[in-house]
């Protein structure tokens, strides 16, 4: 196994629980790894926002989502990554692809997820998932490239939303049985539901997603915590504030009051001035 992936393996297993924001560009991938996080999230939600100003709706391609996570942890090598795999973007070799890509970039993890690839359209953006068979495959498939590159997988099902908690609750047991590490139950509904999901996982960690006015149960940090839920992300709070932020900021070149800003040293430290000019100083001119 590879050492980031041993890590994340550790980290998942010790006591409590372990908060992993989500990422969508460099600058945010450096400013977490200065707040001291053990783990980041190259989200693919935030990666489309910030990337594309598109929403998560597979619009972004596969060499897109690999570059900015090759960036992201190219700014923050020393944070454990999950990278977002989201359906793999293909047939059983084109999910093995993406995993293998993501482990050479770096990533201790990878989510793979059931829902249909491409995105149906004139569905108002639901989350339809392929067959159970063909989710069981995936995972599979998923399960054995990351053997392969000695990495951990996140098997997620999205199955909750258009066929209900019962067939959710049965695709969660099927990763479990294809040796996946650790697992995610999209937009439970309730806290059973949940502690349900976290029984099925059947002691392999469990995660939970907690978004900015999301609708489906989503409860704190403590209650996480008793639940069970071994690792809890926040995909899109940086791209929310972000997006407040820059708001703020052209109303004030508009002429409205100015926003806090980073400014001098703060700027400095951000993009890592120091260790640049440092750089620079050993390679001088002949």
């Amino acid at each position: 196994m590879r050492p980031q992936a041993e890590a994340m393996r550790n980290l998942l297993n010790q006591p409590g629980l372990t908060i992993m924001p989500g990422c969508g560009d460099g600058m945010s991938a450096r400013l977490v790894a200065e707040a001291g996080f053990k783990t980041a999230f190259a989200s693919g939600s935030s990666i489309s926002a910030m990337r594309l100003a598109m929403p998560d709706m597979d619009l972004l391609t596969f060499p897109e989502m690999r570059d900015v996570t090759e960036t992201m942890i190219g700014c923050a090598p020393n944070v454990l990554w999950l990278a977002d795999g989201d359906t793999g973007y293909g047939n059983a070799l084109s999910v093995q692809k993406t995993i293998r890509t993501y482990a050479r970039a770096g990533a201790a993890a990878v989510l793979i997820e059931d829902k249909i690839w491409p995105r149906p359209l004139g569905r108002q953006g639901a989350k339809l998932v392929v067959d159970r068979e063909a989710a069981r495959l995936r995972c599979r498939a998923a399960v054995e490239a990351c053997r392969e590159e000695g990495i951990l997988l996140l098997a997620r099902t999205d199955a909750r939303t258009s066929l209900g908690f019962d067939e959710a609750l049965a695709r969660l047991k099927d990763f479990v049985a294809e040796g996946a590490d650790f697992f995610f139950l999209d937009s439970p509904a309730t806290e059973a539901e949940m502690r349900t999901a976290v029984e099925a996982s059947q002691g392999k960690p469990h995660i939970a997603v907690t978004v900015p006015g999301g609708t489906h149960f989503m409860p704190d940090d403590a209650t996480l915590t008793r639940i069970g839920i071994k690792l809890v992300t926040y995909p899109q709070d940086i791209l929310a504030a972000s997006i407040h932020a820059i708001r703020a900021a052209l109303a004030g070149i508009q002429g409205g009051p100015k926003p806090p800003m980073a400014l001098g040293p703060d700027m400095a430290s951000a993009i890592r001035s120091a260790e640049y000019l440092a750089a620079d100083s050993r390679w001088p001119d002949s």
